[in-house]
């Protein structure tokens, strides 16, 4: 599979920091080190977070690859800070000699990596598994995804996001009320959110191979999120239609193919059709609780209840912010594949030649 734009992070939930490294990114692009914090902002809000977003404010540093706001072309290494890490300093050392069972633990929690995790690296300690496995790594995935978003932009590619529904509540007036309900009860819930990008052009992804199918990668980026367990593009009431329902009629008005309907969601054929693309997904109650679940230890193979912290009562307004950014890294290297150079005046060139 071919990639353009391509990232890796590193970093534990209560280490001392998370890094990303972006390369592929043409020279000449503007970033904006204020929208990503602005980003990173959004995914810390959102009614029914909780403790760790009181000890965290989400800021970003740019340590190379962009110099007076604009990319260089060289790789863009993004770092947040761990604010909480001073007060694991000591459980998190990477040194030998600092070894200690202080906050670790053996009980299961159900809903987490901690089971699947443990019989796959041998790990004794869970807490081995929770530091990566946990959200919190989507911190900086939300940075990586922000300069995506911003080069996106530049070609007047917009995205949004909203909440369908939380639990089992579909009015945005209640969604307060039953997280409050959830947090009172010792409870999490879920819900399910939708993301919107406008403007796309023609013919991002392919139809020619499995792997290079837009709607395919799209799906595998947001259902890879932690909680997530549903993905859509378009209307997700499809399998309930009729054909001559459900496919978008093609007619030309001023000179140009419009459609009056969108049920495929932006995407047919594995491509961008020009249409806004849909992404719909739901997000599982987060499974660390108050109420804790049953379970079992895994040193003395006796039942137990499961290892509580900290956690949040809802973060689905959060999970769309993610969504947003998986997405856009997507979408940020097809379309560099497809109007590829080296610097964003040659993209620019190509791009309006396509149109």
């Amino acid at each position: 599979m071919l990639d353009k734009f391509r990232f890796l992070t590193a970093g534990e939930s209560h280490g001392k920091c998370l890094t990303a490294i972006i390369e592929g990114i043409p020279a000449g692009f503007d970033i904006d080190i204020n929208q990503i914090n602005e980003d990173l902002k959004r995914r810390q809000q959102g009614y029914g977070r909780g403790g760790r977003m009181k000890i965290e404010t989400d800021t970003v540093e740019i340590t190379s690859g962009v110099r007076f706001g604009k990319t260089m072309g060289s790789p863009v290494t993004l770092v947040i800070q761990n604010r909480d890490f001073e007060n694991w300093q000591k459980i998190m050392s990477v040194m030998a000699e600092d070894f200690t069972e202080e906050k670790s633990f053996t009980q299961c929690r159900p809903g987490h990596a901690d089971y699947a995790g443990s019989i796959k690296y041998n790990h004794k300690d869970l807490r081995n598994i929770l530091e990566r496995s946990s959200a919190r790594k989507t911190a900086i995935e939300v940075a990586v995804g922000s300069v995506a978003k911003q080069i996106l932009a530049q070609f007047d590619i917009k995205c949004s996001s909203k909440i369908l529904q939380i639990g089992q509540e579909k009015n945005p007036e209640n969604f307060h009320s039953e997280i409050d309900k959830a947090r009172t009860e010792g409870d999490s819930l879920g819900g399910k959110f939708e993301v919107i990008f406008e403007n796309l052009p023609v013919g991002l992804g392919s139809y020619v191979h499995w792997d290079r199918m837009i709607d395919g990668k799209i799906a595998q980026a947001v259902m890879s999120i932690p909680a997530v367990k549903t993905v859509s593009i378009g209307n997700h009431h499809s399998y309930k239609m009729r054909g001559s329902e459900f496919h978008d009629e093609m007619f030309v008005e001023n000179g140009k193919i419009v459609r009056h309907s969108n049920n495929a969601g932006g995407v047919e054929g594995g491509m961008t059709n020009g249409e806004p693309l849909i992404v719909t997904a739901s997000m599982k109650p987060i499974p660390t609780m108050p109420k804790p679940l049953k379970t079992v230890d895994l040193k003395t193979m006796e039942e137990c209840e499961a290892h509580f912290e900290r956690s949040d009562t809802c973060a689905v307004e959060a999970c769309s912010v993610i969504a947003e950014s998986r997405i856009a890294c997507v979408l940020v290297d097809e379309f560099l594949l497809k109007f590829g150079g080296d610097s964003f005046d040659e993209i620019s060139r190509k791009f309006c030649r396509k149109q």
